[in-house]
C-alpha cells in the first residue's frame, strides 16, 4: 500500500443530508436536532475553527442516489476532500460498475450500514458480497466496516480474510459506554466493555485495518449530556484503541450531525485533541488529524473554500 502525504488536517467522517422521515427510520425520539437538513455550509466553519482543513462525507443511505449526492456536494464544496459512498456490491457486474465511479475524483472509499443487517455475521459471510469486496480491493478502494460491538467479531473476521487493501473500523466498533459512567449496572456494563475489548484485540495484527476515533460521544449516554464520567470513559476508550491500532493506524472523525446528541462539534474536537496531546508526538499527531486518512483513502490534495 502507497504511503500518501499528510497534506491536510482532515475530519474523516461526518454526513449530510435533506432530512425526511422515510428516509432516516433511525432518526427517533429525541433525536430532534437531526431530523433537519444538515449541510455542509453548517459545518465546514466549524471545522475551519478548529483548524481542520478538508472532511470526508460518509454515506448514511444504502443507495446510489446516496453516493452521487455527496459526489455533487464535494463538487460545490472545497472542504469536502473525500466521498465514501454506497454501491451494492453483490450485484453482477460489480467490477464494471466499480470502474465506472473512477471519472468521480472525490469518490474514495465505500461503506455499506452492515450493522442493521437482521444477521451480520451472514452477511458478511455471504459468497456474493466476499467476490465483490474483493474487486473493490483489486481496484484499490478503502472500506468501512461499520457494525456494532457484539458484531466485532465477525467483523474481524472479514478483515482477516480481506487484506488487499485498506479496511476501516467505524466508530471504534461501537464500544458499549452508556452504562459504564453509571452507577447502576455497572458490573453489567463493565463485562461487556471486557467483551468488546477483547473483540477489538482481534484487530491488531491486521497492520492493513484502520480505525476512525469516531461517534464515541453518542455510545455514552447521551440523553443525559456529556458529563465527567462519561469523558473518562471516552478517554479509556481512546487508550485502547491507541494500544490496539498504533498511532498510525488511527484518523479523528466527528460523526457530525449524530455528534450533536451529545455534545457540540468543539467539544468533540477538543476530547481528541487534549488526548492527542498528552499521548502522541508531533508525528502521530500529524497522522492522526490527516496522515492516516490521506494513506488510507488516497486523498488529493484539496482546499477549504
Amino acid at each position: 500500500m502507497d504511503e500518501a502525504p499528510s497534506l491536510q488536517r482532515i475530519d474523516a467522517h461526518l454526513h449530510f443530508w435533506h432530512y425526511s422521515a422515510r428516509d432516516y427510520p433511525w432518526i427517533g425520539e429525541g433525536m430532534q436536532a437531526l431530523a433537519v437538513d444538515c449541510t455542509p455550509e453548517q459545518v465546514l466553519p466549524l471545522l475551519e475553527a478548529c483548524g481542520l482543513t478538508g472532511a470526508i462525507a460518509v454515506q448514511a443511505r444504502g443507495s446510489v442516489d446516496e453516493t452521487r449526492y455527496l459526489l455533487d456536494l464535494a463538487r460545490r464544496h472545497g472542504g469536502i476532500c473525500g466521498v465514501v459512498g454506497w454501491e451494492d456490491l453483490a450485484c453482477d457486474g460489480i467490477g464494471e460498475r466499480l470502474q465506472s465511479w473512477r471519472a468521480e475524483p472525490a469518490l474514495c472509499g465505500w461503506r455499506h450500514q452492515v450493522q442493521d443487517e437482521p444477521d451480520a455475521s451472514a452477511f458478511l459471510c455471504s459468497a456474493a458480497f466476499a467476490r465483490g469486496l474483493s474487486v473493490l480491493q483489486r481496484q484499490g478502494w478503502a472500506y468501512d466496516v461499520l457494525v456494532f460491538d457484539h458484531q466485532m467479531d465477525a467483523a474481524a473476521a472479514l478483515c482477516a480474510r480481506h487484506d488487499a487493501h485498506w479496511m476501516v473500523l467505524d466508530h471504534l466498533g461501537k464500544p458499549p459506554l452508556a452504562g459504564l459512567a453509571r452507577d447502576q449496572h455497572k458490573g453489567q456494563a463493565q463485562a461487556a466493555f471486557g467483551r468488546w475489548q477483547a473483540s477489538l484485540q482481534r484487530f491488531a495484527p491486521l497492520s492493513h485495518v484502520a480505525c476512525k476515533l469516531s461517534g464515541l460521544v453518542t455510545e455514552a449516554d447521551w440523553r443525559s449530556g456529556l458529563r465527567e464520567p462519561d469523558r473518562a470513559c471516552l478517554l479509556q476508550c481512546l487508550d485502547t484503541a491507541l494500544q490496539v491500532f498504533g498511532p498510525q493506524r488511527l484518523m479523528f472523525g466527528s460523526d457530525w450531525p449524530v455528534c450533536l446528541l451529545a455534545a457540540p462539534y468543539a467539544t468533540v474536537f477538543e476530547l481528541v485533541d487534549g488526548w492527542a496531546s498528552s499521548r502522541l508526538s508531533a508525528s502521530e499527531r500529524e497522522a492522526l488529524w490527516g496522515g492516516t486518512a490521506a494513506r488510507c483513502y488516497g486523498l488529493r490534495p484539496q482546499g477549504m473554500t
